[in-house]
């Protein structure tokens, strides 16, 4: 999948911007405050119909402008065109592909597939089960409608149980107990789906880690990620196991009034060379693991959907050593079309560039292809 162009009007810093793009490697070069990033985000928001780094919509509202709008051009088996409004005013974002309106992101989700390292990618090794389990689920999301749906009704299902479980506090009818009996039977019947779904994608997973970490790296740290799942599991099989955990929970639920037991508790634990990394783990470590996440990503998004995700590198290769940037400068060519932000090409004579890639320079609203 290849983007040709985006066109960003009243986006952050952009006024009206048109951008066009190599299908190979393009680097978007510019000082702070240039608006480098705000490109990767708009291509994000045109792959997943939000934005990578902002929960509100409004944020990204040129100051003092009632909304914005990005569009841009896709190419694959066939032509797509995507455009997004956004107006303050109503507090509404209106997403169209190929001028027909698309009302849920469920049905973009995976469509157009992206891949974005940046350096808030810290998170998901040294944070906490919450970002592991998002970066989890938004690779399996991308890859599997199925999956993606589950999810979405297991979450539904935590939010009217939560506030069932706030009502029986306040009430305390039978009535109502009977209902959290129903809702209960439907969390553990999502749930086991969706333990089932991470357990073989993690399998999946490995290896793809693996193969990118080697690249990276050599021989000579292995890395490995684990699942863990439903704390103080008995070691029955899962249906069962979630059950009892369920039903010893029950009180501890009511008088918290919160899902105690769950997938929306699990974490993934992230290894090299059998040592833990978030406890034991260098910075240069962690920082590899993460950028062999998502090239492992790309890869796995792109044997999955059979389409070349989007790779976006946001300012990752001030973070890294000579080395280990040349090395992901040299893997980037096995990826195809990627957007790289930098400040400038002074320091990074170590990247692989070749006469098919773009260099966009941004300076003060102007764009310079050199």
């Amino acid at each position: 999948m290849i983007l040709n162009s985006v066109h960003l009007k009243n986006f952050r810093s952009h006024s009206n911007t048109k951008l066009n793009f190599s299908d190979e490697l393009n680097y978007i070069i510019g000082g702070n405050g240039q608006g480098k990033t705000s490109i990767l985000e708009a291509v994000y928001y045109l792959c997943t119909t939000k934005s990578n780094n902002s929960k509100s919509d409004s944020e990204a509202v040129r100051f003092n402008h009632e909304d914005f709008e990005i569009s841009g051009s896709f190419k694959d088996l066939t032509e797509d065109t995507v455009r997004i409004f956004y107006s303050l005013s109503e507090n509404k974002k209106y997403y169209f592909q190929n001028g027909k309106q698309i009302t849920r992101s469920a049905d973009i989700i995976g469509k157009f597939p992206v891949v974005i390292l940046t350096p808030a990618d810290h998170s998901i090794t040294q944070g906490t089960p919450g970002d592991r389990r998002k970066f989890v689920d938004s690779v399996m999301s991308q890859a599997s409608g199925t999956y993606l749906k589950i999810l979405l009704d297991y979450n539904k299902t935590l939010r009217h149980r939560s506030s069932l479980l706030n009502r029986i506090i306040e009430q305390k009818r039978k009535e109502t107990m009977d209902e959290l009996d129903a809702w209960t039977t439907k969390l553990i019947s999502a749930g086991i789906e969706l333990i089932k779904h991470r357990i073989k994608f993690v399998e999946e997973f490995n290896n793809f880690v693996k193969d990118s970490y080697r690249v990276i790296m050599g021989e000579n740290e292995i890395p490995q990620i684990f699942y863990s799942f439903l704390d103080e599991y008995s070691g029955l099989d899962i249906e069962s196991g979630f059950r009892n955990l369920v039903t010893k929970k029950r009180e501890e639920e009511l008088r918290r009034a919160s899902n105690l037991i769950g997938p929306h508790r699990d974490d993934f634990i992230f290894e090299i060379n059998n040592m833990n990394l978030r406890n034991f783990g260098s910075q240069g470590q962690h920082k590899t693991f993460q950028t062999a996440l998502r090239f492992a990503q790309f890869f796995y998004l792109k044997d999955r959907t059979g389409k070349a995700p989007l790779f976006l590198l946001d300012d990752v290769f001030g973070e890294l050593d000579t080395n280990r940037s040349s090395k992901i400068s040299e893997y980037l060519k096995d990826v195809g079309q990627a957007f790289i932000t930098l400040t400038d090409f002074t320091n990074f004579s170590f990247l692989n560039k070749s006469n098919h890639d773009s260099v966009i320079k941004l300076n003060n609203g102007d764009v310079v292809y050199a």
